[in-house]
């Protein structure tokens, strides 16, 4: 099961665009116009290039795509997923254009939409994009700099976390005219900086000034990008619908994307109910996240006879970080040796087995499936960053990285669970009457904070060998709202969550796992991860040079994270299980860092003319 989380479409989206990292020495010369920027690289795309690779520059438009989306919403009650409040719609991003767009075949390459340049300053702490004046809204005013600048402001000081703590070393953003905007940098982790203001979305300022952008509204907002909303029913779907006069539909970077006339999303309380509305046709398409019904759900006459195809495609970016996130705020946390028993204490061996149809490999590291996870001992170089701070760190940083255990596959481990009644006994948590105490006499009690009935059936026997080591587990199911709120005020013991790493780890790194973030409401950091070291490793991966320095700087990150025991770590799949009915078509390329669905799929004709015959 591969879990997305509750992350906000629109943070998703940031995520996604936010992959790309400048750093000190941009691929780009000094105060020389460019078509694009990459960080570490060369760009692959000259200032000529027609199209991405990785489309069918001739696809066909027209058509319907109706699917669930990948956030694990089952809900929305707004249309402003900028801020902290409400629950956002999936797809809002859709409507929106950013100065410069991701290229999804490179690991860090953006290239020109409203800015057709950017100049890059000789320090690199200022950057200049300039807008192509026939960029305009849906209601035809211009996109201007202004606008620009509006929307930095905004996202700075009233953004929900993964926004303005992006955002902090970013000084100022000015108009030098309608068709100009500059932005300054402070401070010396400026790596991420021009390519994250390059990837922001652009928000209309006279929109703004009817809906005030620190408020949950259902108005749909008006945008300059390829969709628009077109009918909603809060909490039960959204639409959109492409425009034809959509200003930048011919440029060589939207050439052969947006192929489909109306994207609708479709939301479900559970994943059961999602699974039997797409065989029954209710819509089109579904990633399938649960390995127990994509190995045994899908034998009905309409899979069998080929009208719902099963497709699985690659995932070659980063699995990130999926787990059990323990709450170190609260105080039975706090000492790494009950975090790491707590670990010692599931099987997924057991559980892959029984649960997975072994379709799952361990989580091990935070940069799961990346160039940027720890193996081994540490190397030299990562020695060098490590040793100033040998003193603060557990002797296990310096000596082969840590790794989840193994079980036996029995369910129930002896010898593991000593291990963990061991770690607990040390951390002075001992056995009372079959209870585990502390001196005070306070049973040691873990509730799972969960939304999705999806996870029941993987925490019950956990929590049977939790139960077993004397401690009161039990899980708590609460509805998506709910949820929500108690997430982001950081009010569980232990949840699940998966983090998104991009190819070029950058800024998220401080979201996650920084102590900026720790006591930060609405932020990302989970644990509640508050240690000077991480934060001074992060410092020196945002300032890395290169892509080697940045390698070794997040293996040492990791190596400190794996070794705190921050996260029981889950399971990963390298790999996207797409199930939908045989309407469409794609490029014969996939973009190598994407699913590609949304964005260069197309709906077939002939395809769908024959699966109506059936």
């Amino acid at each position: 099961m591969k879990l997305s989380g509750l992350q906000r479409p629109i943070a998703i989206a940031l995520a996604a665009s936010l992959m790309v990292a400048a750093h000190s020495s941009l691929t780009v010369q000094a105060s020389s116009p460019s078509h694009g920027l990459s960080a570490f690289d060369e760009l692959k795309y000259l200032a000529d290039f027609q199209h991405f690779e990785y489309v069918n520059p001739d696809a066909p438009k027209g058509g319907r795509l109706s699917m669930i989306g990948t956030a694990g919403l089952t809900t929305f009650d707004s249309f402003n997923g900028f801020i902290i409040k409400g629950d956002a719609a999936q797809g809002i991003d859709l409507i929106y254009d950013t100065l410069m767009t991701r290229a999804f075949d490179e690991p860090d390459a953006v290239y020109g939409l409203v800015a057709h340049t950017a100049e890059l300053a000789d320090d690199k702490m200022s950057v200049v994009f300039n807008l192509r004046p026939e960029a305009t809204f849906a209601d035809g005013t211009p996109v201007t700099a202004a606008d620009v600048v509006f929307t930095f402001q905004m996202l700075k000081e009233k953004g929900s976390p993964p926004f303005s703590f992006s955002l902090r070393d970013v000084a100022n953003a000015e108009a030098l005219d309608d068709h100009t905007v500059r932005y300054t940098f402070q401070g010396e982790l400026v790596r991420d900086l021009p390519l994250t203001v390059a990837t922001l979305p652009i928000l209309p300022k006279a929109f703004y000034d009817r809906h005030p952008f620190d408020e949950t509204w259902l108005v749909p907002p008006l945008g300059s990008g390829p969709y628009a909303v077109a009918d909603f029913k809060a909490g039960t779907f959204i639409k959109y619908r492409r425009r034809d006069d959509y200003w930048a539909k011919d440029l060589p970077v939207n050439r052969g994307q947006n192929n489909f006339d109306e994207l609708r999303y479709e939301y479900y309380r559970d994943r059961t109910a999602e699974l039997q509305n797409l065989l029954n046709g209710t819509f089109d398409l579904r990633e399938e996240f649960t390995s127990v019904d994509w190995a045994t759900a899908y034998n009905v006459p309409a899979v069998n006879d080929g009208r719902i195809l099963r497709k699985t495609l690659p995932d070659e970016q980063p699995s990130g970080a999926q787990g059990f996130m323990i709450n170190t705020r609260r105080e039975a946390f706090k000492d790494p040796r009950v975090r790491q028993a707590l670990d010692y204490a599931f099987d997924f061996e057991w559980t892959n087995k029984n649960l997975f149809y072994e379709l799952y490999q361990r989580t091990g590291s935070y940069f799961e499936n990346s160039t940027m996870k720890a193996h081994g001992k540490p190397s030299p170089e990562e020695l060098a960053l490590l040793e100033p701070f040998r003193d603060k760190l557990p002797p296990e940083v310096f000596a082969e990285v840590y790794s989840p255990p193994v079980s036996s596959g029995g369910g129930r481990d002896r010898q593991l669970l000593r291990q963990a009644d061991k770690l607990l006994r040390e951390a002075g948590w001992t056995l009372q009457n079959r209870k585990r105490a502390n001196a005070d006499g306070e049973q040691l009690q873990i509730e799972f904070l969960l939304f999705s009935q999806a996870f029941v059936r993987i925490i019950n026997p956990y929590i049977a060998n939790l139960k077993r080591l004397g401690i009161d587990a039990r899980i708590r199911l609460v509805d998506t709202a709910q949820y929500q709120r108690r997430v982001k005020s950081f009010d569980f013991d232990i949840t699940t969550r998966r983090y998104v790493l991009r190819l070029t780890p950058g800024l998220e790194m401080i979201n996650y796992w920084s102590s900026a973030t720790a006591r930060t409401e609405g932020s990302l950091n989970l644990s509640g991860i508050s240690n000077p070291v991480i934060d001074s490793l992060i410092d020196k991966a945002l300032s890395a040079t290169s892509r080697d320095e940045l390698t070794t700087a997040t293996r040492a990150i990791d190596r400190v994270l794996r070794a705190s025991h921050y996260w029981v770590p889950h399971w990963y799949k390298s790999a996207h299980n797409l199930a939908f009915w045989d309407k469409f078509s794609w490029p014969e390329v996939k973009p190598k860092y994407n699913r590609g669905i949304i964005r260069t799929w197309w709906y077939d004709e002939e395809k769908a003319a024959k699966l109506k015959a059936r």
